[in-house]
């Protein structure tokens, strides 16, 4: 029996868009008259001169006006697609589906250099330490809907100066998955750098499978300090993908409006696309999936589950058909309450639904100042709730059933049909969120969901052992580490 079909359209996940194609033209063409009318400054002289060279006019030795033919050129060879690697060189991570026709993938992680961390074994809020590092790299390597990791926190029981190399041989020895990393200057970028080189068998070797990305954070949108640019054309020059973002906080060093604000981020990811194209064309470069950050007026924080920016810069990528560096799985509460489990769904149903491409932050509290693996724990159990929401529905025969459904008719039952046994696992099934009966879930502790995934988190300390580096790999490692801190 044929089973030919046409014209079946078939939505393989949802569909969300917060800003239309008009309204992105317009903020791109308001960040175009920013480069030109207003121009940035940029504090690295290599930057300067190369951005003079092509046709950008310089005056006061470091405001740069762009023209938009440059932008314009930067897009015809810039990558739209980034492949991030795991440490044996599967590639795990294609940053890909950039664009209105294109259908995004979303990959998740914790976030960098934390100042606090609550304990999951007491509570207690306090300052962190290397071996927090390791258990949260641990916990991240174990979690099946954590896709890369970060620092997470920065330990106070290292030299400060230095404390990125120890957070970078920590995270290269205790987990194989990509690592996206932050350092404190120039100098720890190209040691990360060459302890990945290490680890890969190469400068070549990891430029082919790079496994290691450097999230790099820029004053603002229209002042480049010296220390991003370095890394912006160090890492254009090696071939790396850099994940540059420069910021703006409405109401302070922005317009308060989303709009206004998002022209400042804007402008800021043209000028470092601009740059790392004029350093090495097709260079791969990652822009900002996250901003309009809006001071809040009453507090003077900036808060990080701020719903009016949701989806703004994300349009604003997939109009440019680029990859994208995005935030979610975080909160502003100061604990684990029902605010932070409220504000880390909602971000991350949010980063799903508008195509965010890597997805930082997962188990920020307190507006970045704080991490809990708790809360990491939490949002992976999240993720799979988000998952399972937004797949594909199976409308095939099968699944309808309609035979079984005539087969058993108005008065049967389905518990014991081949049927359910062969499908009910299709459906998912938490780890973490209880679905027991008040008298089970009462006889087994009364446990909240913070204390169960506190004791999911002891589970994964005990239980999982990372995949280590080679005895010699890791002693290169430490040597890099060694120097620097020398």
């Amino acid at each position: 029996m044929t089973q030919i079909r046409i014209n079946d359209e078939t939505f393989q996940t949802a569909r969300f868009q917060r800003m239309s194609e008009e309204q992105c033209q317009k903020i791109h063409w308001a960040s175009l008259e920013v480069l030109e009318r207003t121009g940035i400054r940029l504090y690295e002289q290599e930057a300067i001169d190369l951005v003079s060279k092509a046709g950008a006019h310089v005056s006061e030795g470091n405001l740069v006006r762009i023209p938009s033919g440059l932008v314009e050129k930067a897009f015809v060879t810039v990558p739209r697609r980034v492949v991030l690697c795991d440490r044996n060189a599967n590639r795990v991570m294609p940053i890909e589906g950039a664009g209105r026709t294109g259908a995004a993938r979303s990959f998740y992680g914790p976030g960098s250099d934390c100042l606090n961390i609550i304990d999951h074994r007491t509570g207690a809020r306090r300052s962190p330490v290397l071996q927090d590092i390791v258990e949260g790299i641990t916990v991240a390597d174990a979690l099946p809907n954590i896709d890369f990791v970060m620092s997470m926190v920065l330990p106070a029981d290292v030299p400060q100066i230095v404390s990125d190399r120890y957070q970078m041989e920590v995270m290269l020895n205790h987990t194989t998955k990509p690592i996206v990393f932050v350092t404190n200057e120039f100098s720890g970028c190209i040691d990360a750098v060459e302890m990945a080189e290490a680890v890969a068998g190469g400068a070549d070797a990891l430029r082919l499978n790079p496994f290691v990305a450097c999230y790099i954070n820029v004053t603002t949108g229209l002042r480049h300090n010296q220390e991003a640019l370095q890394k912006l054309l160090y890492l254009a020059d090696k071939g790396l993908p850099a994940l540059y973002i420069p910021v703006g906080l409405g109401g302070a060093t922005a317009p308060v409006t989303v709009a206004g604000c998002q022209v400042i981020w804007n402008t800021g990811a043209l000028v470092g696309l601009v740059i790392s194209q004029l350093k090495r064309e097709g260079a791969p470069y990652v822009m900002a999936g996250w901003g309009s950050n809006l001071l809040d007026m009453r507090t003077m924080i900036q808060p990080y589950a701020n719903p009016d920016r949701q989806g703004v810069a994300q349009a604003m990528a997939h109009f440019y058909g680029l990859p994208m560096f995005s935030l979610g799985g975080c909160s502003d509460a100061k604990c684990l309450d029902g605010q932070a489990a409220i504000e880390a769904a909602l971000t991350l149903m949010t980063t799903a639904l508008s195509g965010s491409h890597i997805v930082h932050d997962l188990g920020y509290l307190e507006s970045g100042r704080c991490y809990s693996l708790v809360q990491l724990a939490i949002c992976n159990e999240i993720l799979g709730w988000i998952e399972h929401s937004l797949k594909e529905v199976d409308v095939s025969d099968v699944a309808l059933a309609v035979d079984l459904i005539h087969e058993i008719g108005p008065d049967g039952q389905y518990l014991d049909s081949k049927h359910t046994l062969k499908h009910y696992r299709s459906s998912w099934y938490p780890a973490l969120i209880d679905r027991q009966n008040y008298d089970n879930w009462s006889a087994q502790g009364a446990k909240t969901l913070e204390q169960r995934a506190a004791e999911h988190v002891t589970k994964i300390l005990v239980e999982h052992q990372p995949e280590p580096l080679p005895e010699d790999v890791a002693q290169a490692v430490h040597a890099i580490v060694e120097r620097a801190e020398a």
